[in-house]
């Protein structure tokens, strides 16, 4: 056998000479990093792979807004704008004006549908594009898009929620071709030379065109998304008043799209004109609060704390709220609790036992049936002062039986 050798150093300190290790650097100390933080590194990955799946899926090209073309989600209209160019009419969706307006220039009789639930566009935006355009169909319109056409169609209410769906009542081409339409949501209209799909006696519609049918007015998002496009007649009434000319302008007003008057408004131009009245009668009203209020009721009085207040005291004046609130189903439920409270830690079955469990420990002890003693001990419900007396005394004394016995 080889014996390694030994220095003199070691024969005298008896020690052995360490085994070789090896030698550090930097790839050493990156593996044990790595080790060590391998959990950590494995919760980044994680989040990473998400975010990197989150802005692909949000980058897609996928338009979420309400009534867009470019919209597949239920509360788009994808699908009728897909079956119109299937037929030959070129869709182009527009988010602007001065787009919408280029458009129209090279293409004056093309139809524009207009939906602007917030009411960007100002009366001159609007009238520019009811005189460019072949056929203007405005969706859903606010009071502000309303007088801002000025037709003289105005608001007529909603749609009872009662409707589902709504006959067309008039002799109109494409509402008559279409038949019944869903009323869903719809919105009502009157004042126009046309009006169609009335949900009742009254002179209100869901459809309301111009004499000469260059303004159409849809009263209702729901028969162009693509959610009910395919219920009763939507199809046939969207595609036929969209599709009548060989292009459709699709054009969805924004933020950028609100008309500019040189200068910025100041807060009197966007406050309404009772808010002067109603600030001046705010003002007087806190002044006369805080007179009443912060009055001195009298010299301070100091008390030291903490105050020690009695069970006693504290459960006669919690019995007094009861019964000036006339709370006797809470007085009967605390009561009853009590008395459950009790009863679980007299037969020992722990602070989290049940009632029933108690109930049937208690019927055990008493050598009753649970059916006996549940319409008093826990269905009782007293709707009286006295009654609940009566009761009280009742339960009182089967609790005093089962903790006699």
């Amino acid at each position: 056998m080889t014996m390694a050798p030994v220095s003199a150093g070691d024969r005298k300190t008896g020690r052995d000479t360490p085994p070789p290790t090896e030698p550090r650097g930097p790839g050493r100390n990156l593996r044990e990093w790595a080790r060590r933080r391998s959990s950590w590194l494995l919760i980044g990955a994680l989040i990473v792979v998400l975010a990197v799946v989150t802005v692909a899926e949000n980058s897609g090209g996928s338009d979420t807004a309400p009534l867009s073309a470019r919209n597949p989600a239920p509360n788009g209209a994808m699908a009728v704008a897909e079956i119109l160019r299937q037929h030959g009419v070129t869709v182009t969706q527009s988010d602007s004006f001065a787009n919408t307006t280029a458009l129209l220039s090279g293409k004056p009789q093309a139809t524009v549908l207009l939906y602007d639930p917030n009411g960007f566009l100002g009366a001159s935006q609007l009238h520019r594009l009811e005189g460019t355009a072949g056929r203007l169909v405005v969706v859903a319109p606010g009071f502000r898009t309303l007088s801002g056409l000025g037709a003289g169609i105005r608001n007529a209410g909603v749609v009872p929620t009662s409707t589902t769906t709504v006959e067309p009542g008039c002799r109109q081409a494409d509402a008559v071709a279409a038949g019944t339409v869903s009323g869903t949501g719809g919105f009502l209209y009157a004042g126009a030379e046309t009006t169609c799909y009335r949900p009742g006696n009254g002179d209100g519609g869901m459809y309301a065109a111009s004499a000469d049918g260059r303004l159409v007015v849809f009263g209702s998002t729901e028969l162009l998304s693509n959610q009910l496009l395919q219920n009763e007649g939507n199809a046939a009434l969207s595609l036929r008043t969209l599709g009548s000319a060989p292009e459709l302008i699709w054009y969805l007003p924004g933020i950028g799209d609100v008309p500019k008057d040189g200068r910025a408004p100041t807060l009197n131009d966007l406050a309404p004109p009772w808010v002067g009245f109603l600030g001046l009668w705010l003002a007087i009203v806190a002044v006369l609060a805080v007179l009443w209020r912060g009055r001195r009721l009298g010299p301070l009085v100091f008390e030291p704390l903490p105050v020690v207040v009695k069970a006693a005291e504290t459960a006669e004046g919690r019995a007094r709220l009861y019964q000036d609130s006339r709370a006797v189903a809470r007085a009967a439920d605390n009561l009853r609790a009590g008395t459950l409270a009790r009863l679980a830690k007299h037969f020992r079955l722990g602070p989290e036992a049940s009632a029933e469990a108690v109930l049937d420990a208690m019927a055990r002890r008493l050598d009753r049936a649970p059916q006996e003693l549940r319409p008093v001990v826990l269905d009782h419900k007293p709707h009286s002062e006295s009654e609940l007396v009566r009761w009280a005394q009742s339960i009182e004394r089967i609790e005093q039986e089962a903790i006699a016995r």
